[in-house]
């Protein structure tokens, strides 16, 4: 193949999966590294070809390619069609790059997956979808095909549940391949794939990215067992159906990136590119735990006080992030920084400014509990002591944990740490107000967090245990994670601590449930952190550190 026809080749598969990086696309073009290297910087110098800076937590910063108008131009008189039907028929509308870009995350992510897959089975090729359940198709040498479905930090289970059935409907490829946040996702993910008919196989991202093909990181529904890329690729379908999606009515040329600004005037669907690594952590820790302080922020991202300043002004700089004006001030994301987020994670942009904006419903009047627009963040800031509370015991457990050589696998706010399951004819669910996962090496320990200022009655002590007691009679909370994770309780004051240890003892005893109780009180906490040994059990009065109950 002549230099020239080279350089038309990678064009056509930058024009079908645009925003690969060079090794990725390398392997599914079945290229050597440094060919695919010379061949891109070739067409960049042509003006064929741009790229453009992106990273996650998960993947550093690479150069992302993909074909300007000139390229798509090249293409289309190579293949001897009209530049219009080239746009309706590939993924680099104006409308595609919009919408990819948004969810560029999950892109990088998918083809990140793609290259693993090459790797093993020769080049493929991966198809995009708008609207389907499927995020991506990747179509195998001798016609077989996999699906990717990722479910993003921030995707409500309700929705990512939705996604999950649609995928029974229609035409099913020969097998889908999940990518889960975190363990207890994914094992709920399970659970509904667990009848499904279809071949499936969920793992954790960071497992699945940094694993590499060889890792056990895949997990069947059906069977409690960890697989390999190859053992999972091998027990596909050999054949399969990839759902079809109608031709956009509208295809225009896509836009010159560069010319767009860096900050606040930059469009929506172009954040993700703007926004580095660590902005990006921050906005969904700001997402998670709305009102918080810029000391608890500054404690759950692990960073100096000048360090969370530069990633703030970042933020507010894009429209993404605001200081609200209530108990001192504290940190929100803005509605803008809402539909990022949602827009990245497959989530409904109305649903989230619903549940969670923070604008005011009138402008003219002061910031207030009564005066904010979304139902979750006025629940929030009406209690904002309770809110307060929460946010600096995560922050302090997150800096004392640090210290001793822990970290935070997982740190769900109250609206992700939630866990429903049956009892007897109904349906229940615990609410804590935080959830958590702690490692060190090979040790885990999760946990629950309540607390609780309300509760200094026995009967309110009582009521307050019985949704955990429900919970822990059934098999859920070993189903959830794995192990069951321990319940924390603050109490108000000594004496509140005293009195619940004794009504839990009482009700441990009534009920013949095992729960993992360690209870303490809000000054104890103060003064020696979460970590400290400021935590009792029922039926001893000894104080030990919570650490103790892994």
């Amino acid at each position: 193949m002549s230099p020239g026809d080279r350089r038309v080749q990678t064009l056509r598969r930058l024009v079908a999966m645009p925003y690969l990086d060079r090794l990725e696309l390398a392997a599914v073009a079945g290229m050597a590294d440094r060919a695919a290297y010379h061949i891109v910087a070739d067409l960049e110098r042509q003006g064929l070809v741009a790229s453009l800076a992106h990273a996650t937590d998960l993947l550093r910063t690479t150069r992302r390619c993909y074909p300007t108008a000139a390229g798509l131009r090249v293409v289309a008189r190579a293949d001897g069609t009209a530049v219009r039907d080239l746009l309706r028929q590939r993924p680099v509308s104006a409308q595609w790059q919009r919408l990819l870009l948004a969810r560029l995350d999950t892109v990088a992510v998918g083809y990140r997956l793609a290259a693993s897959i090459a790797a093993l089975v020769g080049p493929v090729a991966v198809r995009w979808y708008r609207a389907q359940p499927l995020d991506a198709a990747v179509i195998l040498p001798g016609g077989r095909t996999v699906g990717i479905v990722r479910q993003g930090r921030t995707a409500d289970r309700t929705g990512f549940a939705k996604r999950l059935w649609r995928l029974r409907e229609g035409p099913r490829p020969g097998g889908v391949l999940l990518l889960m946040p975190d363990e207890v996702r994914l094992r709920d993910a399970r659970r509904r794939l667990a009848d499904a008919p279809l071949a499936a196989f969920l793992a954790l991202e960071r497992d699945a990215i940094w694993g590499g093909p060889d890792h056990r990181a895949w997990r069947p529904p059906r069977i409690n067992a960890i697989v390999d890329l190859p053992s999972a690729l091998a027990a596909l379908d050999p054949g399969g159906t990839l759902p079809a999606e109608p031709v956009p009515a509208r295809a225009t040329l896509p836009e010159d990136i560069e010319r767009h600004a860096p900050g606040r005037d930059a469009p929506d669907w172009l954040l993700p590119v703007r926004l580095r690594p660590a902005e990006t952590r921050a906005l969904d820790l700001l997402a998670d735990w709305p009102w918080i302080s810029r000391d608890d922020l500054r404690g759950l991202l692990g960073v100096s006080q000048a360090r969370v300043s530069q990633v703030l002004t970042r933020l507010e700089g894009f429209g993404l992030a605001t200081r609200a004006p209530i108990d001192g001030r504290r940190l929100v994301v803005t509605d803008r920084g809402l539909a990022l987020l949602a827009r990245r994670d497959r989530a409904a942009v109305g649903a989230a400014r619903k549940r969670w904006s923070a604008a005011p419903l009138n402008a003219a009047r002061p910031l207030t509990w009564r005066t904010v627009t979304g139902a979750r963040s006025r629940q929030l800031l009406r209690n904002v002591a309770h809110t307060a509370a929460v946010h600096a015991f995560v922050a302090t457990m997150a800096r004392q944990a640090r210290a001793l050589g822990w970290e935070f696998g997982q740190l769900d706010p109250p609206h992700r740490a939630s866990r429903y399951f049956r009892h007897g004819h109904s349906r229940r669910a615990v609410h804590p107000d935080a959830f958590g996962v702690l490692r060190r090496d090979a040790t885990t320990w999760a946990f629950f967090i309540e607390w609780e200022r309300r509760a200094v009655r026995p009967a309110t002590m009582t009521a307050r245990l019985a949704p955990y007691l429900r919970y822990y009679a059934s098999s859920r909370p070993t189903d959830d994670l794995g192990a069951p994770p321990a319940v924390l309780i603050v109490a108000h004051d000594d004496l509140a601590a005293i009195h619940f240890l004794r009504v839990a003892r009482t009700e441990l005893d009534r009920s013949g449930v095992d729960v993992p109780l360690w209870i303490t009180h809000a000054p104890a906490v103060a003064a020696q952190g979460p970590l400290g040994h400021v935590w009792r059990t029922p039926g001893s009065w000894e104080a030990v550190s919570a650490l103790q109950a892994k």
